[in-house]
């Protein structure tokens, strides 16, 4: 065949292979030109699973008379004029394919109405724009949208649609994603005539974490850190899950940048790179986070249904958000009294992003207004622990009896430190405290093996591991591979602390050890820190996976199950948790301790019923 031009309509039907997926992809597209139009309501009404109706209002800017016949053809819009605008969008559409692209594949109906106007104007399209006459309307102001009988007329995509169940439950969740990106605007769903959702605008920061709350459930926010991080002209707000909080599926991780819902390799790697110190294995952390910056640093058109991003300084971009969510993660520490939910809110110091000229508007999807300080931490442990043994420590056993011809004392509650003094030492394993809100169990090993971990990690990427001689020194039987391997990573083990010598073709001999990790099996630890370089390779890539590594070797020089503690041991560990970062979790991401209030202590017991 010779060469031809494309109908029209066909045209637009090889483009919506690309823009619509599925119903779930239309009302991605109009709901986003209603954000463009400015819109304060926007209303979603569904249809058997949208393959029957696709119904979206707002009560936006509306589209001129003349200008509606224009809106249903290709590569038609109002967002952008030049190159320069389209290397700096602003706006949620721009290409103007959407329209065309579902009108071909449906029937569409367009309603709407500008200001000023005396009626509204309503057009009908079937992807041909043909015949596009613009008729009178009694519509107020702003726009309604109807797709019907979605693939009508392309039955071989029509098979493709799942039951309506499954397809009106992509529809409701891209509906939530769309309604955490914008809390200036209200929401409504409808499904076949029922009332699913019904957001109000949310103004206040209270408000915004109710409309979180509903989507994401209660639960999220209790176990979820606020924070607010500025550098260079980038912004990153919102929440992220507690470690402990965390999914067996990415199915919770929302992330925008400049209002847009992105998935974007860098960005869930920097996140997973912050996490990796606290999450469980096989474990997803939980966010919603918003990230603004320049629009000129990002390139919005790297994907066909506008899903992805590149970011023009993509290092710094990755920095940036590591470092914002690994301090936030970092400060999360026992609270003196039961307080509200963490909130960080401060300035990162990072190498800044070119300077550019900056556009006056860029969407802010969230704005905190302020964050509270952190509260100071006791560090006065010795003189905590003396008080504490004088008063609940007495030097001999007393019966019941005794002890109630006993003076009661007790200690001011402002002494007490967030995770209290130590009562009990259980099954030689958990450590019992009492605070001020209620107990707290501590596993010990965890929190000493975070305590040890934290400690050596900031030692050794200082490079000042503490090293003491050891007494004796002890040999290591190793195969002939590990010996080949100590000898060539010797360096690495005196950066760890280690003074390590090959004695024979299958012996090492460790001479010195690291002072922090005295008292454990050095030849254990030894045969287990070579079985992790050969895990994780040789020379640079022993580098990279030094945390590994090192969590390793703090796992080993933590106190174990079976081994009891005493008061003053227990105390000082409960305060090291206290001012030690990340300390509510163990290196694999276990929880070290937990509280049970009063009011949850009074109701295992049925108190006040």
């Amino acid at each position: 065949m010779r060469i031809h031009s494309l109908p029209a309509q066909l045209v637009n039907q090889i483009a919506a292979g690309e823009v619509v997926e599925r119903p779930a992809s239309v009302v991605k597209e109009l709901v986003e030109n209603c954000f463009d139009a400015g819109a304060t309501q926007i209303g979603v009404e569904i249809e058997k699973g949208g393959a029957g109706l696709i119904k979206i209002r707002d009560n936006g800017c509306g589209i001129e008379k003349d200008d509606l016949p224009l809106a249903l053809s290709r590569h038609a819009t109002s967002k952008i004029q030049s190159l320069q605008d389209l290397e700096q969008v602003m706006t949620m559409g721009f290409r103007g394919e959407a329209l065309p692209s579902i009108s071909s594949v449906s029937r569409l109906n367009l309603i709407s109405r500008v200001e000023n106007s005396t009626c509204a104007w309503r057009v009908q399209a079937d992807g041909t724009e043909e015949e596009l006459d613009p008729q009178p309307d009694p519509h107020p102001l702003g726009t309604t949208i109807e797709v019907c009988d979605l693939f009508y007329n392309t039955p071989a995509r029509r098979k493709f649609l799942k039951s309506d169940k499954t397809e009106f439950g992509h529809i409701e969740t891209l509906f939530k994603r769309m309604a955490l990106s914008r809390f200036d605007i209200a929401f409504e769903l409808k499904n076949n005539q029922r009332e699913v959702f019904n957001f109000k605008v949310a103004e206040s920061e209270e408000q915004q974490a109710q409309r979180v709350a509903k989507i994401f459930g209660a639960a999220f926010l209790e176990s979820s850190i606020a924070l607010d991080f500025a550098a260079s002209g980038m912004r990153l707000n919102g929440w992220v899950g507690l470690p402990t909080f965390s999914r067996s599926q990415q199915d919770m991780q929302y992330f925008y940048v400049n209002g847009r819902l992105i998935k974007d390799r860098l960005v869930t790697h920097a996140i997973k790179q912050a996490y990796q110190d606290v999450l469980f294995s096989g474990r997803h952390p939980v966010y919603v986070l918003y990230l603004t910056l320049d629009p000129s640093y990002v390139d919005v058109n790297a994907h066909p249904q506008k899903l992805e991003v590149r970011f023009r300084e993509g290092r710094t971009v990755h920095d940036f958000l590591f470092k914002a969510l690994h301090r936030s993660l970092a400060d999360v520490r026992p609270k003196p009294q039961e307080a509200e939910r963490e909130k960080v809110e401060t300035v990162v110091e990072f190498t800044p992003l070119p300077t550019a000229e900056r556009p006056e508007r860029i969407p802010q999807p969230y704005q905190p207004k302020s964050a509270p300080t952190q509260s100071a931490l006791p560090l006065d442990v010795d003189a905590q622990i003396s008080a504490y043994t004088k008063v609940v420590a007495p030097e001999r056993s007393l019966n019941i009896q005794e002890a109630a011809q006993q003076p009661e004392v007790e200690l001011p509650k402002a002494e007490l430190p967030p995770l209290g003094y130590a009562i009990a030492h259980l099954h030689s394993v958990y450590i019992l405290s009492e605070t001020e809100n209620g107990i707290i169990l501590v596993d010990a090993h965890a929190a000493h093996e975070r305590v040890t971990y934290e400690r050596f990690k900031q030692q050794y990427h200082q490079g000042n591991v503490p090293s003491q001689p050891l007494l004796l020194p002890i040999q290591v039987q190793v195969s002939s591979a590990e010996a080949d391997l100590a000898d060539d990573q010797q360096a690495f083990f005196m950066a760890l602390g280690f003074e390590l010598n090959r004695m024979g073709e299958e012996t090492l001999v460790v001479r010195s050890s690291p002072v922090l990790l005295s008292g454990i099996d050095v030849a254990g630890l030894i045969k287990d820190v070579l079985a992790d370089i050969i895990e994780h390779g040789m020379s640079e890539r022993v580098l990279e996976q030094s945390n590994e590594i090192l969590a390793t070797i703090a796992c080993h020089g933590s106190v174990r199950a079976n081994r009891h503690l005493t008061v003053p041991e227990m105390n000082t560990l409960l305060r090291d948790i206290e001012k030690t970062e990340r300390g509510g979790q163990c290196n694999h991401g276990r929880p070290t301790w937990v509280e049970l209030s009063k009011k949850e202590l009074d109701a295992l017991f049925l108190r006040g019923q």
